[in-house]
């Protein structure tokens, strides 16, 4: 999943549990949750696929693990105590979301780090940097029955109605009655 899938999902389902617990819309700031929501790519797909990729060959590390949604978590949690500030809880919230999204769970060694040890798995992908960045764009793309595929085309419609929602509330608020 890249861009539009992890934002639009994760956006869409806040947005639904909106709905049910009301609270959340106005403790939950969206713009936190959708750079959460992008955060462990934003983290590990430079390191470890770009800069360092002879070094690491893996996109998916450090954000990508169970620990640091958790301290992330631990540290809105507190934030929020002292100063009611959920910007930081939203930021685990949209990072959490990342790693159910891309069913980390399938790789334990990163998703349970370091409890199953410190390294990382390599990727099995003999490609990195920048052709590394150009084939994921590709493939994310490729009109096909593809899990990223379907993926970016959800989100992209649910970004397409909630910017639409979004725009209908700005224009009613400032019709002139």
């Amino acid at each position: 999943m890249l861009l539009f899938g992890h934002l639009g999902i994760t956006l869409g389902i806040f947005i639904g549990l909106g709905i049910f617990i009301p609270r959340l819309k106005s403790v939950i700031d969206l713009r936190y949750l959708a750079i959460g929501a992008l955060l462990p790519d934003l983290i590990d797909k430079p390191i470890g696929k770009v800069i360092f990729a002879s070094t690491f060959a893996n996109g998916r590390m450090i954000g990508h693990t169970l620990l640091f949604s958790c301290l992330l978590a631990l540290a809105g949690i507190y934030l929020y105590q002292k100063r009611k500030d959920a910007r930081v809880f939203a930021l685990a919230s949209g990072s959490f979301f990342h790693l159910l999204e891309d069913q980390v769970w399938g790789r334990p060694q990163t998703f349970l780090w370091p409890l199953l040890g410190w390294s990382f798995p390599r990727d099995s992908i003999d490609y990195t940097g920048l052709e590394y960045l150009i084939k994921m764009l590709e493939s994310s793309f490729k009109p096909e029955l593809s899990q990223i595929f379907i993926a970016e085309v959800m989100g992209m419609g649910i970004i397409v109605i909630f910017a639409g929602v979004w725009i209908k509330k700005k224009m009613n608020k400032n019709s002139p009655d």
